[in-house]
Order: structure tokens, then C-alpha cells, then sequence
């Protein structure tokens, strides 16, 4: 059978983040400055879906030929499987309908979180909906293939280390970059767990799964060194939500990451409370460079509105310093436009964000993503019914004090005032251009950055090495008592 993943990069769409929803990029609002920022972050070619990785490597483990095609239809195909962002919900079901008359009796499986919240979107296109974790097409495959064009349900992978690696080969891997994380590349996507424990209602990741699944340690270790191996990869984005939530698997992937044969860099999602100096410390030595973190908003009792609980601001200060001493860049992802908001909130929340100085701050307009508590708290709010506007930089709901053009200004504005300023340059040059270190620009990359109130060491479970030191004993001759001169 001849497979064909179907995708876009239109709408500057990345599949991959918010929960598998997918994001645009920033617009460019605010005249020259706001074109500035988007060129920024517009620049990379970023690396597929993570979940069509795992689709190449199932399909061609069953035997199966793929093809990977961007934005046009394949000369033929048996079965055709689609993940539709928000953003590119319509321009895909524009795609289905050609590949159903183009190829009337192929297979079409629409997947990713788009389609699990609101299979009815995709209803009248004769699809076969697979809702949940798409990676257990390697053991229903034969069975959802057997149904008629219906919604069907998997749920999640409990053991995630039966998943075969990820395969890159079909997407021109070499060419994959994400800069505000990265200075080598190509870069790869990667998780060392799946799921979220916290509560948060605007969140679209506890859709599919509201606890933690972690994978072994090793097989991550294993996939790193593959990656590095067949295509080149010298930086690894982990897509986890949680990094760190079990400190003794993230010590174990930093020793792991550090015997590799080349250094490799990486960036992680986390909280800011699961990551003590002791563990950004030891993930430093191993080739962390960047911690994507939400910041969200200054006030707290709007987050507690929305179950979203937020360290004090001055512990999110102090964490954001420890990693610039560390040399590690901070990517911040700061709330706007909830639909109570004012001009005056919004104005405190870049304020806060100057005060934080992250290397990198996002200013998202809150987007209510279908299935979520938030989506449905707020449905009579919504005004915009067009999908292909749920992008964190799109005014869609009704504003009690803000109009949308208004909301759209004070966005750019958020954005311009972060970014060009003396200050940010004078504490960030040094990790947006890592040379700099050379001429004595910078933090101190030796990871000399004591515990601190905010940020307690973390015991770090001891590796063998360090358990003969801690005895007087070596590795590399017999195990005799160590001689003290008198």
C-alpha cells in the first residue's frame, strides 16, 4: 500500500505546538519593528509534525511505501492521512475534497488534535476520523481500515517505549532549524514524556491526556543517538510540557545525553518550579541552550479564575537571572486579550514582561481551542466562527472594553516595546549572539550559580562514577584503599 502524508506550511503554520492544535507566526503588527520581529521568527524552516514521524516509521514498519507532499497532490496513493491545523482547517479540507475525487478509492484519515475535538468539521468529506493518539494505527491499522469512513477512537498509548523511532527520512530533515533555540542544526523534535497533571482550562494539552506518561530514559538516549547517526541532528527540541516533573528520569537523560558521541544542544518546555538550579546546572554541562516557560500574565487572580497557578514574581525573576547566568536563553510566553481585559492590563502585562527581560518574549492573544473547558465557558463570547483566524496573534472574541483593531495595536505594541530597548540588549546580546562570549559578554557558562531560595538543590541521584569517587575508589584500576601520606 502507498501512503501519503499530506501537509502544509501556509498560513506560517507549526503543527506542533499548542497541545497538536498548531500555531502561526507573529504577523508583524507595529509598522517597521513588528516586520523586523516577524522576519525573526519566521526565518527557520521548522521540523514536520513529530506525530508524521512516527506515522513514516509505523507505516513503513507494516511494509508500507511513504511519500511526503507540501501544498500539491501526489501522482497516486492508497491511503491518505491528513493532520489539519486550526489555522489550516479550511485549506485542508479543500485538499480532502480534491484527493477524494482525484483518487476515489483511496483511504483519507484525518488525525491530530484538530479533528479528535470537532470530528463533526470533517463529517460530510467520507473520512475515516481517528481520534486520539494516531501512533496506534501500528496495532489497528488493519482495523480501522476495515470500517467504513466513521470516527474512530484509540485513545492514548499507555507504554510509549513500544513506539518505533520516529523517521525522518521523507521530510528533508537536514534543512529543519528553530533559531530562537538553536545555534547548530539541523534540529529534531523529541519527547521524553506525554500528557500534563495541572488543571488549566485555556489549555488544549490535558485534552487528550490529563496525567504523565514518561518513556524510558535509555530509548530517549537511543533516539538521540540515531538521530545524531542516520540524519545529521545536532539540536533536539523536547516537545514535553512538564520537563522535569520526575527529576530522577531527567538526571538519568543528562547523564545519558552527556556520554553521546558528539555534543548536541536541546531545549525544553517546563514550569519554572520543576527546574532547581541543581538540575538547569546539570542539564547545562550536557548541552541545554533554551527553556520554553509560561509567564502569562502579572495577575494572579486571573489565573486562579482560569486554574492556572503562577510562582510570585519575583521567583520568576530570579529563575529567569539564574539561567542567564547559566547562559541558557529563556523563551517567556506572556497572555493578552482575555475578553475582560483593558488597555491599561495589557500595557501592565508588557510592563511585566520588561521587568522579567526574558531573552525571548511571545505575546499571545488567549485563542479558546475547541474541547476545552475555557472554549465552552466562553462560547456566547466568540465572534469569529472562521478557524483559519484562531492564531495567538487574532482578536476572535467579543471584548467588553477593547475592540478587536484596538486589541491588534496594543499586541504590536507589546512587541515593540519588549524587544527594542537598551536594556534587553545590554542582558540578552550575549545569548542571542553566543560569540559575544568570546569578548567577556556574557553569564557564566561554567554553571557556577548557587541554590537560592526560589530555586532549592535537588538531590541528583549519584551515577556509578561518582559512587567509587565518593568512596575513595577508581574506575579505571583495581579497587584498592586509597593511601593517605603521613
Amino acid at each position: 500500500m502507498h501512503v501519503v502524508l499530506w501537509d502544509t506550511r501556509k498560513s506560517d503554520v507549526s503543527k506542533d505546538f499548542a497541545g497538536g492544535f498548531g500555531v502561526g507566526q507573529h504577523p508583524g503588527h507595529g509598522g517597521w519593528r513588528g516586520w523586523i520581529i516577524r522576519r525573526f521568527f519566521t526565518r527557520d524552516r521548522r521540523p514536520v509534525s513529530l506525530l508524521f514521524a512516527y506515522l513514516a516509521a509505523i507505516f513503513r514498519g507494516l511494509g508500507h511505501t511513504v511519500e511526503y507532499v507540501e501544498d500539491r497532490m501526489p501522482v497516486g496513493a492508497d491511503l491518505i492521512v491528513f493532520c489539519p491545523a486550526l489555522v489550516t482547517l479550511a485549506l485542508e479540507r479543500k485538499a480532502i475534497a480534491e484527493a477524494r475525487t482525484r483518487f476515489p478509492k483511496a483511504r483519507i484519515i484525518v488525525t491530530g488534535s484538530a479533528a479528535s475535538a470537532m470530528p463533526e468539521a470533517f463529517g460530510d468529506l467520507e473520512v475515516t476520523i481517528v481520534r486520539g493518539e494516531a501512533e496506534q494505527l501500528y496495532w489497528k491499522l488493519d482495523e480501522v481500515l476495515s470500517r467504513p469512513a466513521a470516527a474512530v477512537h484509540l485513545g492514548i498509548i499507555e507504554d510509549l517505549d513500544r513506539l518505533p523511532m520516529p523517521d525522518w527520512s521523507p521530510f528533508r530533515p537536514r534543512t529543519f532549524c528553530i533559531g530562537y533555540d538553536f545555534w547548530q542544526f539541523p534540529t529534531a523534535l523529541i519527547q521524553a514524556s506525554r500528557g500534563c497533571t495541572f488543571k488549566c482550562r485555556y489549555c488544549p494539552y490535558i485534552l487528550a491526556d490529563n496525567s504523565m506518561r514518561f518513556r524510558d530514559p535509555a530509548a530517549v538516549g537511543d533516539e538521540i543517538r540515531e538521530g545524531i547517526r542516520r540524519w545529521g541532528f545536532r539540536s533536539f527540541k523536547f516537545r514535553d510540557p512538564l520537563f522535569g516533573l520526575s527529576p530522577a528520569r531527567a538526571y538519568q537523560l543528562a547523564e545519558l545525553i552527556g556520554r553521546l558521541p558528539r555534543k548536541i544542544q536541546f531545549s525544553v518546555e517546563t514550569r519554572i518550579e520543576l527546574m532547581p538550579a541543581e538540575m538547569l546546572r546539570a542539564l547545562k554541562r550536557v548541552g541545554l541552550t533554551s527553556i520554553t516557560i509560561g509567564m502569562e500574565t502579572p495577575d494572579e487572580s486571573r489565573l486562579r479564575r482560569y486554574g492556572r497557578s503562577a510562582p510570585s514574581e519575583d521567583r520568576q525573576r530570579e529563575f529567569i537571572e539564574v539561567c542567564r547566568k547559566l547562559d541558557i536563553r529563556t523563551a517567556a510566553g506572556f497572555m493578552i486579550g482575555f475578553p475582560d481585559d483593558t488597555e491599561q492590563s495589557i500595557r501592565e502585562v508588557g510592563r511585566y514582561a520588561k521587568r522579567l527581560n526574558p531573552t525571548f518574549a511571545n505575546f499571545n492573544m488567549v485563542t479558546p481551542y475547541p474541547g476545552t473547558e475555557f472554549f465552552a465557558e466562553n462560547s456566547r463570547r466568540i465572534a469569529e466562527t472562521d478557524y483559519s483566524r484562531y492564531s495567538p496573534y487574532t482578536p476572535v472574541f467579543k471584548y467588553d472594553n477593547l475592540t478587536p483593531r484596538e486589541l491588534t495595536r496594543l499586541n504590536g505594541r507589546c512587541f515593540n516595546t519588549f524587544y527594542f530597548r537598551w536594556e534587553y540588549l545590554r542582558e540578552n546580546a550575549h545569548l542571542l549572539w553566543p560569540a559575544l562570549r568570546r569578548f567577556g559578554w556574557g553569564g557564566r557558562s561554567n554553571g557556577a550559580v548557587g541554590s537560592d531560595a526560589a530555586h532549592p538543590a535537588v538531590p541528583r541521584p549519584l551515577s556509578g562514577l561518582e559512587m567509587l569517587k565518593r568512596k575513595g575508589l577508581r574506575a579505571d584500576t583495581p579497587h584498592r584503599p586509597r593511601m593517605v601520606s603521613k
